[in-house]
């Protein structure tokens, strides 16, 4: 069997992986899912939570592992659901670790097996595009691109993993980097999720807003300092 066949089925093994811990977990809270507009709805649920004890950890890192791996899968959703399981603060910490082991494993994974096993998760033509590029291969502005980048909503920061193992950055600098600027983004859909538990739906859409709003002030800041273009250019080639 080729390589290209054995990646296949195991995505394909991921997929079905991810979509059953999203059923089984669905059914599990459904329960009372549907009651979390009430106080009794809400403790019954923290009660469900904390029944489920390692397996509900067990079962979120699973679906973290798989949303990274297979690039395609977003990750608001497990972020929101680590809020309403943990709440925003536990829920956090669990998701930043969670992205930074995972992480970490795949930059030395492809500082070890090189190019071939980027290849077998993104797309070719992509790869291609910032290996000739000049502005990810500057040592003096790949660190300020990749904390750019993260920081954004809606850049693809899983794609960023996996070929940040070919780009002149350090290991240490890259991992605190793909870590801490995911923060925004996860402390944002945490909260969400929390506020959904207790149901107040209009805190959790206030504080998407507002941390959002935050976050496009700083890049606009940056943008406006930038002479060089550095993110747009950034973007641009990557998408």
């Amino acid at each position: 069997m080729s390589r290209k066949n054995k990646v296949k089925i195991f995505k394909i093994i991921l997929t079905i992986v991810v979509l059953a811990i999203l059923v089984g977990l669905m059914i599990y809270l459904f329960p009372v899912m549907k009651n979390l507009a009430t106080l009794e709805g809400q403790v019954a649920f923290k009660e469900k939570v904390e029944n489920s004890g390692i397996w509900g950890l067990l079962s979120l890192f699973g679906l973290q592992v798989a949303q990274i791996f297979l690039i395609i899968v977003p990750g608001e959703p497990i972020e929101i659901l680590a809020g309403m399981c943990y709440g925003s603060v536990w829920g956090t910490v669990f998701i930043m670790v969670s992205a930074c082991m995972i992480s970490t494993i795949i930059y030395l994974s492809v500082r070890k097996f090189g190019r071939k096993f980027v290849c077998d998760f993104c797309d070719e033509k992509k790869i291609a595009k910032i290996e000739n590029s000049k502005l990810f291969q500057n040592p003096k502005k790949i660190e300020m691109i990749m904390l750019i980048l993260f920081l954004i909503p809606g850049t693809p920061k899983d794609f960023l993993v996996y070929i940040a193992g070919l780009l002149p950055i350090k290991p240490i600098r890259f991992i605190l980097i793909s870590t801490f600027a995911r923060f925004p983004s996860v402390i944002t859909s945490t909260l969400a999720g929390e506020n959904l538990v207790v149901g107040n739906w209009e805190r959790g859409v206030l504080l998407y807003i507002a941390i959002f709003a935050l976050i496009a002030i700083v890049i606009f800041i940056f943008n406006k300092l930038d002479k060089d273009k550095i993110a747009k250019k950034a973007i641009k080639i990557i998408k």
